[in-house]
């Protein structure tokens, strides 16, 4: 068995929020052919998606291709609308929420799904924890920063102690570096270079900021390996020891509950998130159905000829389980 958990939805449809405060900068659907669209935003076209995003033939089509048995469904980043208003946000969310709800109910046997929530507002998003389970997902995706704010700002606590409380994993995704205008070369380096540095910020500022300590059992999970984070953690670790212990523990003792996906393009690269945090916080992920996805999922991951064959199942399957609070096949 093997389960991608990096995989995007966008609706075919998206509710039309243009009359609502933020007008023109809300995502919406410009049809292309029957098989393609334009997510526009602020009237530029933002990316052009095929149906593989929300048709559910297509993707099963996909999936046996690519032997993949499951996917877990999350949305496109973009659609996260942390810069509106949190109700108008809200009311976004569960329509997006509702289209993925749509898809795992027509094969519940090969999706999983994460809804989105108005994280911007960490009270009201703490709230619709409860109507993203009652819609049948499986827990949550979040960006690595909300309007600038990193994920360990005290703002955002109540969020997080609500899913630590009701057992719901998070799966934090790299979204508009805040630092983009830092970045020489192409619009393609704030997904290239952007991204990773995003990820390893996110997984820092949980831990520096307390969130970890604050929220015992919070399952999180990083997009594209978690960036450079696991190179960032042994320098964290000497500062506690010799610039102040500002926290009961060492940094790498809270990272040791992360999860990460494999996305990183290289299998030494993998094998390094495997020696710092070992097969069971690993699980494969491949971006599809977007040009920088991994073709097929897991293709790094089988170049590593040291796994045993009980750390490549639980790669490929195990972890994710694991993640989603779900029993092992």
């Amino acid at each position: 068995m093997l389960i991608d958990v990096h995989t995007h939805i966008v609706p075919e449809k998206l509710p039309d929020f243009t009359r609502r405060a933020g007008g023109a900068n809300w995502p919406v659907m410009d049809p292309v052919d029957s098989c393609s669209a334009r997510v526009m935003v602020a009237g530029k076209n933002f990316r052009t998606v095929t149906d593989q995003c929300w048709s559910v033939q297509r993707r099963l089509g996909d999936m046996e291709t690519e032997g993949v048995t499951r996917q877990v469904l999350s949305p496109m980043p973009k659609l996260f609308s942390y810069a509106f208003a949190p109700q108008d946000t809200r009311d976004f969310c569960r329509a997006v929420n509702e289209t993925i709800a749509t898809m795992v109910q027509a094969a519940p046997d090969r999706f999983y799904g994460l809804g989105i929530v108005p994280l911007q507002d960490a009270e009201l998003a703490a709230r619709e924890l409860e109507q993203v389970r009652a819609m049948g997902l499986h827990g949550v995706e979040i960006g690595t920063n909300v309007n600038g704010k990193s994920l360990g700002d005290p703002s955002l606590l109540p969020f997080f102690q609500e899913a630590a409380r009701q057992g719901q994993p998070i799966f934090a995704h790299a979204q508009d570096p805040t630092f983009e205008s830092r970045l020489v070369g192409p619009p393609s380096m704030g997904n290239l270079i952007g991204f990773p540095v995003e990820n390893s910020l996110a997984a820092a500022t949980l831990i520096t900021g307390g969130v970890m300590e604050k929220c015992p059992g919070l399952r999180m999970l990083f997009s594209h390996g978690g960036g450079g984070f696991a190179t960032m953690l042994p320098r964290l670790d000497q500062g506690w020891h010799t610039m102040g212990q500002y926290l009961p523990k060492l940094p790498s003792d809270y990272a040791r509950a992360y999860y990460f996906d494999t996305l990183l393009y290289d299998a030494h690269s993998i094998g390094l998130l495997l020696e710092k945090f070992g097969a069971s916080r690993l699980m494969v992920g491949s971006d599809y159905p977007f040009v920088v996805r991994e073709i097929p999922p897991g293709k790094h991951l089988a170049e590593l000829k040291k796994l045993s064959a009980a750390e490549r199942k639980r790669v490929q399957s195990a972890t994710c389980l694991e993640f989603l609070g779900l029993p092992a096949n």
